[in-house]
């Protein structure tokens, strides 16, 4: 197997792209590609035939298509689209391309042309509130959440056809959290109808069944993502599970660490594991296909830190820090067949 990181560098307009070592985990620089704008959140097809990155400077969706041999990618096109995205992703059947909004306050869907480029015009734009923060399908593909942090502190709850693209919302549109959690980003438990959400202001994460009916949201646990002897300011950012479903991650914005949590195989209820101190600022990080390797960006620093998952434990262990450049924005890393 061959295994690629791609990381957004937002203040220097380049998709940097790494090939990782599967048994120790170490990045090699393979090459940078150059774009239109500053890249933030980055997509990619089922397949993992092309890659979609939202240019937020210029309000574009850029289209590459993968060379799954050597990691490179080959420009195929750009859209300009309505607002600036924060976070894309496609829907399960990769026809349509689903767009959070933080500062337009809302949702869209649009169609992917046959040429794998996103099609301009909408299918639908839905404003909801300012903060919006995150979209995706659930495994099903019928159903989209939207979390918007701060005011209104609020998930918005859709129905989604996988058909037409077209969003309606639930029938109970919206979850309303407790008073100051803010949530931003989730993430589906691959085994369990269980939704997990970072929240930003409350530095916490919050536990949600999906009733797989329905498509809403019941919260049945929230913990905190610090230490109990922290009193400084502090944000959530990104938030991930390990493939296999086994251990849950959160980034500590001011605490400046990433979260640790177990995950109950029957119930799905955390544990903490505690926190493991990163680079400045860690907007963004992902793990890699095996399970094995964390790797976290610190928007504050320029540099990227690697740690080795403790398969037993879930516990982070350090292992090297590498100069990726000015404000690292997205990490995805990707497996494919030799």
């Amino acid at each position: 197997m061959l295994y690629f990181a791609y990381f957004s560098i937002a203040d220097e307009n380049r998709i940097s792209i790494y090939r990782m070592n599967p048994e120790t985990g170490d990045l090699s620089p393979i090459s940078d590609v150059a774009v239109d704008g500053t890249p933030g959140p980055l997509a990619v097809d089922s397949k993992q035939r092309y890659l979609y990155a939202g240019l937020r400077s210029t309000e574009q969706i850029a289209t590459f298509a993968i060379n799954p041999g050597d990691g490179n990618l080959d420009f195929v096109g750009q859209t300009q689209i309505q607002s600036n995205p924060c976070y894309i992703a496609l829907d399960r059947n990769d026809n349509f391309l689903l767009s959070a909004y933080y500062g337009a306050g809302g949702i869209s869907v649009h169609q992917i042309g046959e040429d794998k480029t996103v099609i301009a015009d909408p299918v639908v734009w839905i404003e909801t509130a300012g903060h919006a923060h995150c979209a995706m399908t659930d495994a099903s593909n019928r159903y989209v959440f939207l979390p918007h942090t701060v005011e209104p502190n609020m998930i918005s709850q859709f129905l989604f056809d996988p058909t037409t693209g077209q969003l309606t919302p639930n029938a109970v549109p919206k979850v309303h959290p407790p008073e100051g959690e803010g949530p931003r980003h989730y993430c589906h438990h691959p085994n369990q109808e269980i939704v997990y959400f970072s929240n930003e202001n409350g530095s916490s994460v919050t536990a949600y069944r999906l009733d797989p009916d329905n498509g809403r949201l019941s919260a049945f646990q929230t913990l905190s993502t610090l230490p109990d002897n922290f009193a400084g300011s502090n944000t959530c950012a990104q938030i991930h599970l390990d493939p296999s479903g086994q251990f849950l991650y959160i980034s500590n914005r001011g605490h400046d660490s990433i979260a640790a949590f177990t995950v109950d195989d029957s119930t799905g209820q955390l544990t903490t594991v505690g926190q493991q101190a990163t680079e400045p600022t860690p907007r963004t990080f992902n793990i890699d296909p095996t399970g094995n390797f964390l790797f976290a960006g610190g928007q504050g620093s320029g540099k990227l830190a690697g740690y080795r998952i403790d398969r037993e434990t879930g516990q982070l262990a350090p292992l090297k820090t590498y100069d990726i450049g000015k404000t690292p924005m997205w990490v995805m890393i990707l497996e494919f067949n030799a």
